[in-house]
This record gives C-alpha cells, structure tokens and sequence, in this order.
C-alpha cells in the first residue's frame, strides 16, 4: 500500500466511506502492525494499556474516517496522533484510578514485588513519554522505534544531522526529567 500517497490515500478513504468493506480491510491490514508497534511504544509495553489503547485508536479512526484528509498527512500519521491521545488520556486515567484504589486487606491480590516493579517502571515510561511536547515524542519514536539514524532522521525532517542530533540530546534530557520526576 503507498503509504502516504494522498492521491492513492484519496481513493482508499472515498472507498472507506462509499461502505466498501474490503478497502477498510485493506487500509487496516495494511496499518495494523506498525500501529501496535507505535501504541506498544507508547504505552511502555504494557499489554493491557496498549491493546485499550489501540482499540480506542482504531474505534475513534472509525468514527472520524471524514476527517482523515490525505492532503494534510499519511493516514498512519492520522492514526499516530489518535493513538497519542488515546495513550495520554489512558494514561491519566490509570493515574487517577490507581490513586483512589486502595487493597480491602494488607497483601491482598498483590503481584510479587519484582513484577510490581516493571509494571510501575513500564507504567513511569509510558507516562512520560506522553508528557513529552510532540516534537520530542516523534524524535525520540523515530531514534529508537523505528530505528532511524541522525541522518535519515535529520532528511525526513528537512533539517540537518547536526540539527537532528540536539533535538534528540534535548528530547532524552526531557524524557529523563519527566521519568525521574515521575510527573505526568
């Protein structure tokens, strides 16, 4: 599929809304896995977070397919920025909830402490990375998700390596604040 194309993307999403079934599948097969990537990255690794959390992507994507315009953007880039604020918006709401929860009796229903850990350091990573400004999520997701070096980073942005290179010096610097901090 041309992702990307907004002449190719046009079709599929007239397609999409003429109620051809077989063009959504295409477009969703076609999305899928790199957008449970993205979500997985987003949410920490957390499995329960990022599978609510892809569900409300692909849900809202299908509630608002009309506003999808291919001119503005590459529909896996539309379905990154619905998955972004379905992750913060999950994200807070797990914050708040874990707030109000308290255990009917010491130990009860307890995971053992080293798996305790990992939920809360995975829980800390997805949390800060949703309190991070765009500009140093997509640096850093385009670094270490999709594995980009400087230079490709740096010609996708129209900017330069070195440029790209004090961005994400920036980005990590920010990431590292917001996990140690434990703000959201």
């Amino acid at each position: 599929m041309s992702d990307g194309d907004p002449w190719h993307e046009r079709a599929i999403r007239d397609a999409v809304l003429a109620g051809d079934a077989t063009a959504w599948r295409q477009w969703f097969d076609a999305h899928y896995e790199r957008l449970a990537d993205y979500v997985r990255w987003r949410c920490g690794g957390l499995r329960d977070l990022t599978d609510d959390v892809l569900q409300e992507t692909w849900l809202t994507a299908v509630r608002r397919v009309r506003a999808f315009d291919p001119a503005r953007g590459a529909f896996f880039q539309w379905l990154c920025g619905i998955a972004s604020n379905a992750a913060r918006n999950a994200i807070r709401s797990r914050y708040r909830r874990n707030a109000r929860f308290r255990p009917l009796a010491p130990g009860d229903d307890r995971p053992c402490p080293d798996a305790r850990a990992e939920i809360e350091k995975a829980e800390r990573v997805a949390a800060a990375l949703a309190a991070l400004p765009d500009h140093y999520e997509a640096v850093l997701r385009a670094k270490y998700l999709d594995r980009q070096t400087a230079d490709e980073i740096a010609a996708a942005r129209n900017d330069s390596p070195k440029a790209v290179e004090s961005l994400l010096a920036r980005a990590r610097q920010a990431f590292r604040a917001i996990y140690e901090n434990g703000h959201e």
